[in-house]
C-alpha cells in the first residue's frame, strides 16, 4: 500500500504556510466525518449511498497522493453500485492510514 503524504499539499500551496495549513485544517474536519458516515452507511446496508461516501473519500485519498489506493477506491466505489462489497478491506486499510496520517499533522 502506498503512504500517504503531503506532496500534493505542498504544490498547490506554493510555499504558502496559510494555504497549506488551511487544507490541513480542511482535511482535519473533514476526513473523520466524511469516515463517520461511511461506516454508518455500511452498517445500515445502505449501498447506495456507501458509495457515495467512497466518492467523497476517493479525492481525500487523492490529496494524500495515493494514486494506487484512490484506484482502489474507484474500483470499490464501482463495486458498490453493482451491489458487491470487493476490495472493502483495501479502502479501508486506506482510511485507517489517512486517519493516522491525519491525525499526526
Amino acid at each position: 500500500m502506498d503512504q500517504p503524504n503531503l506532496d500534493y499539499i505542498l504544490k498547490l500551496s506554493a510555499k504558502s504556510d496559510t494555504f497549506k495549513q488551511k487544507m490541513i485544517d480542511i482535511l482535519k474536519y473533514e476526513l473523520p466525518l466524511e469516515m463517520d458516515a461511511y461506516y454508518e452507511c455500511l452498517r445500515l446496508d445502505k449501498i447506495k449511498e456507501t458509495s457515495e461516501c467512497v466518492h467523497k473519500l476517493k479525492h481525500k485519498i487523492a490529496v494524500y497522493g495515493m494514486e494506487n489506493s484512490f484506484y482502489i477506491a474507484q474500483e470499490y466505489e464501482n463495486n458498490l453500485r453493482e451491489g458487491r462489497t470487493e476490495l472493502q478491506k483495501e479502502f479501508e486499510e486506506t482510511l485507517i492510514a489517512i486517519r493516522d496520517f491525519t491525525n499526526l499533522l
